[in-house]
């Protein structure tokens, strides 16, 4: 009796269809991609279908050992890279770059912060490459053949089709996409996640090219731009307040602005830095401007007063380039400069970075005491950790500036019942839930090193910055968030002022004030350099002393968004800045009409010309064409 054959479709179609099908699920319930209209919804769907066909219609080119081969490890290969993207994105709310994974090296530090992103459920994303290898062992004979040459011509042509298909849609719904470089949402939103990173390694690969082109007739122009905001030490109103005083610099992890004067449960979340905010000149409207570097992006930035890049971290990518460093500059005027960091010096390539830009010394995890008793999380606990320190303030040559990186407050937010002070919040989310008893204990941390402070004599004669390195909730959250908040959803505008961290200047003697205009990470070296007392007037930075007489005309976030005294933008909608009402916005909602400009358009081309100055710098390495000595 003769076995009936069943008809099984080409496995090259079976495995396009079913990942197709994955990564679309994957996009509109994993991924938090925001859709605002059905064209969007139609891209979305069809862009994972057009990026599998064309790449599994490759295997038709080989033989049938080769094709099972290649569909086989192609859609492994293929499950994973969606897999890596989804745990990076649960943390970051962004997709792996090229020059993230050259920071591979951070890998081994990542310890508990790692495996909280990785969820059981997540095996389900491995159901079709299951179902393809049995397909391909039980079924082998069926659904592979030799395909004539017009059948692999006709699938390739088909294929290359639908992609430009694709490509041509997106272009439609968002002119000029391939220059929006800095929104990674939009590029994996239009052409998929797979293009996405396609077009990524082009992009390394121009920037790489970049500083071997380079010859310095760029920087006139940039000098000449820079020269525009700088403020005259004459009109700044603290110039010279700190000279000759210690600088101490809290940099402290992943506190944003939304817990300072907030409660918990009826519990203050900051009670000291309330208090301190009191006698202390606080920004209240001050915005952190990192990118994939995170804590290493707001250190270039307060450092070099430059952006970091919108891929990567400058302090992988870049740290070998010619900077011209707060360290660098403060060094020539009797100061000593260190870092105290509890945790590995190689992480985010600090040895060298911290080397390369004048720091004189690095505390690392070496020069401390660590055991499992006073550790959590990522490393020493911040009250152990400035308790250690104290010795090394003492018996630095001053005066100093030393810069603190704090740990405890560190994603994934873990912190012993004996440490917690007040209760998690009670959410849907594990992440923000935590993260108020960890943002308490830094703050009784810094509350204790104060007082250490003051019984080690090191108070009077020093000026204390305390700062929020960046945020530390991602909108991965926001349903918990608009929560903890009382809002009905978090809006764009809503993300953007999440983007607010603590910014406090504490010089003991002087009462200080609370000041509302928008300031940035971006601020912080000229601002600095100036309360000491040292003239800016031969550097090249892109931020102003926040105690000069001119008002800043905006703060630029790294992914294009900006702020101004009256408005905020981002993802192409215009908002009030006091009220949160929305504008206008250069993308309709409705499909066929088109969008319009709005009060914030004309800033844009401003904001973009900021950010390409500062990129074409450090790209190009350009300070190394530029003598800092001349008078």
């Amino acid at each position: 009796m003769l076995r009936k054959q069943i008809h099984v479709p080409p496995l090259y179609i079976i495995a396009t269809l079913l990942f197709g099908v994955k990564t679309y699920i994957a996009y509109r319930f994993l991924f938090n991609i925001s859709i605002e209209n059905y064209m969007q919804e139609f891209i979305l769907f069809i862009n994972p279908f057009a990026s599998a066909l064309l790449f599994f219609a490759i295997s038709v080119w080989l033989k049938q050992k080769g094709q099972i081969r290649f569909i086989r490890y192609g859609i492994l290969i293929a499950t994973l890279i969606l897999y890596f993207n989804l745990v990076f994105y649960r943390n970051f709310t962004d997709f792996i770059t090229i020059p993230v994974l050259f920071q591979g090296s951070n890998a081994a530090d990542l310890g508990t912060s790692a495996l909280a992103l990785i969820h059981l459920p997540d095996l389900l994303l491995f159901i079709d490459v299951i179902i393809i290898w049995m397909l391909s062992i039980k079924q082998k004979d069926t659904v592979t053949v030799n395909y004539s040459k017009r059948i692999k011509v006709l699938a390739l042509s088909l294929s290359v089709g639908f992609l430009i298909f694709n490509y041509v849609l997106a272009e439609i719904e968002r002119p000029q996409l391939l220059q929006r470089t800095f929104d990674r949402e939009y590029l994996v939103k239009n052409i998929g996640l797979y293009n996405y990173h396609i077009y990524d390694i082009a992009l390394q690969s121009k920037s790489q090219a970049q500083r071997v082109f380079a010859d310095g007739n760029e920087m006139p122009e940039i000098l000449e731009y820079s020269e525009e905001k700088k403020t005259n030490p004459e009109d700044s109103e603290l110039f010279g307040v700190a000279e000759g005083k210690n600088v101490i610099f809290l940099s402290l992890e992943s506190v944003q602005s939304f817990v300072i004067n907030n409660t918990v449960n009826g519990e203050e979340v900051t009670p000291f830095l309330n208090d301190l905010i009191n006698d202390s000149y606080y920004f209240e409207n001050f915005y952190h401007q990192t990118e994939q570097g995170k804590t290493s992006d707001s250190e270039f930035l307060i450092e070099n007063s430059l952006y970091p890049l919108p891929r990567g971290a400058v302090f992988f990518t870049h740290g070998q380039n010619d900077y011209h460093a707060m360290p660098e500059i403060i060094k020539e005027h009797g100061y000593f400069s260190s870092v105290l960091h509890a945790n590995n010096k190689s992480f985010w390539n600090r040895d060298v970075m911290y080397d390369n830009i004048g720091f004189d010394h690095f505390y690392d995890v070496a020069a401390y005491e660590v055991t499992d008793e006073n550790s959590v999380g990522w490393g020493l606990k911040d009250k152990e950790f400035f308790e250690q320190s104290i010795k090394y303030l003492q018996s630095q040559p001053k005066p100093f500036y030393s810069k603190f990186i704090t740990l405890t407050n560190h994603y994934p937010f873990d912190l012993s019942e004996e440490d917690a002070s007040i209760e998690p919040y009670n959410s849907n989310s594990r992440t923000l839930n935590q993260y108020f008893p960890t943002v308490r204990y830094t703050d009784e941390a810094v509350e204790e090193f104060f007082t250490d402070l003051k019984e080690s004599g090191l108070y009077e004669d020093s000026i204390i910055v305390l700062m929020g390195d960046h945020y530390g909730i991602s909108d991965f959250h926001n349903k918990a968030m608009s929560m903890y908040l009382d809002k009905d959803e978090i809006t764009p505008y809503d993300h953007v002022q999440l983007q607010r961290v603590p910014f406090i200047i504490h010089i003991p003697g002087m009462e200080g004030r609370v000041i509302s205009d928008i300031a940035a990470q971006i601020d912080v070296k000229p601002t600095l350099l100036h309360l000491m007392g040292i003239d800016s007037e031969n550097d090249i930075s892109f931020g102003q002393d926040l105690f000069g007489p001119d008002d800043k005309e905006f703060v630029a976030l790294r992914d294009g968004s900006f702020i101004s005294n009256d408005y905020v933008y981002t993802k192409d909608q215009c908002f009030d800045r006091e009220t949160g009402e929305l504008l206008g916005s250069e993308v309709s909602t409705v499909e066929g009409v088109p969008g319009e400009d709005t009060a914030c358009t004309p800033m844009k081309s401003d904001v973009q010309q900021e950010l390409s100055y500062s990129d074409q710098i450090i790209y190009g390495d350009l300070f190394r064409f530029y003598n800092f000595n001349l008078e």
